[in-house]
This record gives structure tokens, sequence and C-alpha cells, in this order.
């Protein structure tokens, strides 16, 4: 019964973000947002949604390893695989804004997340200084859009009450797919031996990355796989500054050994892909192939640890 309400609750994380989406996107256009600041923030944070609700469930239950492996396996996952999925099924050319702001912006605060990870808690003060990291970010990343406006993707308005229900009934499906996911989990967890700290950066991560890996696969099968980078790079910066930022504000996580060494792990492979993506701006079939090749040696060395 835990894998079936397992499943129901990854369902609920992706259909009710896929929602949430929609919903308040209409509702930014009834309200005449620009669509670049819709892209910026409500898209952005509605694809990471899944994340932010099963981590701050897990923060609030006091499961505070899921809390954590969540947010690094989810990064990991999303640098190494949705983007190198994509470049292996069509090679792209990377955004020059991309190189020169958010890859280095995302190499920094992974540096600044390992160095507050080192003595073995995330307090709640380091959490309010990751969110006003994010504050501070997506201020900078608004006036930038605001600079260079450009038409995004032109999205369904729907009526005002319709959009009202679908962002409802979506954050809500999502806050209670999320607790179901951390809740069943856990049991597993328990019934296998295995720590939360393994469900977490394997199942857990990947299941909550599924919309990431749902949007970039889709953009790519419409000939916009560049898109990929821009997506899992903005997603893992939100992953670390909000979600981490809002789950140790909550309450003080505990950090295990072992989420230090995955935490450099996730820092060596946000260097790897600006490698990858500076190296003749472009990111390469063979680099997408080594990037998920990494990425299975990883859950290798999860398994043998």
């Amino acid at each position: 019964m835990e894998y079936v309400l397992l499943l129901v609750g990854f369902v609920l994380l992706v259909k009710g973000a896929d929602f949430f989406v929609e919903g308040s996107s209409s509702l930014a256009k009834i309200l005449k947002v620009p669509s670049v600041i819709i892209g910026l923030t409500i898209v952005a944070m509605g694809t990471s949604a899944p994340e932010a609700s099963v981590s701050i469930n897990a923060a609030l239950g006091g499961s505070n390893d899921i809390a954590i492996s969540n947010v690094v396996g989810s990064n990991i996952f999303n640098g190494l695989v949705v983007v190198g999925i994509c470049a292996f099924l069509s090679g792209f050319q990377t955004n020059a804004e991309i190189l020169k702001r958010d890859m280095p912006v995302n190499i920094l605060v992974t540096l600044i997340l390992c160095l507050m990870f080192l003595d073995g808690t995330l307090g709640r003060v380091e959490g309010f200084l990751l969110l006003a990291g994010m504050v501070l970010y997506i201020t900078c990343m608004i006036r930038s859009a605001l600079r260079n406006r450009e038409e995004g993707e032109v999205c369904t308005v729907l009526p005002l009450p319709k959009s009202i229900l679908f962002m409802g009934g979506g954050l809500a499906a999502v806050i209670f797919g999320g607790d179901l996911v951390v809740d069943n989990a856990c049991i597993i967890a328990a019934n296998f031996g295995v720590s939360q700290n393994f469900i977490g950066l394997t199942i857990i991560a990947i299941g909550t990355s599924l919309p990431e890996l749902v949007t970039s696969i889709v953009a790519t099968r419409k000939g916009d796989s560049g898109l990929a980078l821009g997506n899992a790079v903005g997603s893992n910066l939100f992953n670390i500054l909000f979600i981490l930022g809002m789950s140790a504000a909550i309450s003080p996580l505990h950090v295990l050994g072992e989420s230090v060494i995955d935490c450099v792990l996730l820092l060596c492979s946000g260097i790897l892909l600006f490698v990858f993506a500076r190296t003749k701006r472009s990111m390469s079939r063979a680099e997408g192939a080594v990037c998920v090749l990494l990425y299975v040696a990883y859950t290798a060395y999860l398994f043998v640890r």
C-alpha cells in the first residue's frame, strides 16, 4: 500500500504543479503582468513546487535527512540527467546570459551551501541568508528581463474563476502529494532498512524532478533544447535558495557527513556542466551522454555507500 500511496503522491505533485502553473500564468495575464516575469517567477517556481512541498513537509515533520537529500539529489539529477538527456537528444547552443550570470551564480551558491554544511547544521540564520539570496537573485532577474524584454510563449488565458480554481486546486494537490511522498518514503525506508537520506537522494529526488524533465524534453522535441539548461540551472538555484532556506528557517536542519559529500559532488557536477556549456558555447550529444553516465555512476556509488 505504501508504494501505491507513494505513486499517488508523485502524480499529485506533478499534475498539481502543472495546474498551478497554468492557473498562475493565466491570472498574471489577466492582471497584465509581462510574460517574461511570469516565466522567471511563477513557471520557474511552479516546476520546483514538488521539491518545495516535500522538503518543507519533511522539515516540519522532523525528517531532516529527506529535506536536505531531496534538494541535493534533485539538483544533481537536474544538472546531469535533465540537461544530459536533452543534449543527447539534440545538441544545443548555450545562451550567453546563462553562461555569464546564472551558471557562475549556481556554482557560487552551491559552494556557499557546502561551507554552510561543514558545521553539521543548517540553522535558522543560514536559512534566512539563503532566502535573502533568493530575493536578490529574483530582483536581478526581473530587472534584467525588463531591460531586455522579449515576448514569451503565449499562454492560454482562462476565465478568472477557473484560474483561481486551478491555482488553489493545484497548490492543494502539491501540498497533499508532498505529504504522501514523505510519509510513505519514510515507511519504505524503514521496511528496507535503508536510510531516509538514500531514499531522498534517489526515489524522491527523481520523482520531484519530473516536471523539470518533462518540460525540458517537450521543449527539446519542439526544437528548443537550449531551454533545458536554463530550466535546470534556474530550478537548482530556487531549490537551494528558497527550499533549503525556507526549510531551515522553519526548523534547523541536521546535516549528515554523507550530505556534505553529496553537496561537494553537486558542486563538481555544476562546474563540469559549466565547462561543457562554455566549450564552443554549446552542449554536444557526447557531452550529454557523459552527463547521464556520470549520474548512473553516482547512483551506483549510493548503492555501495
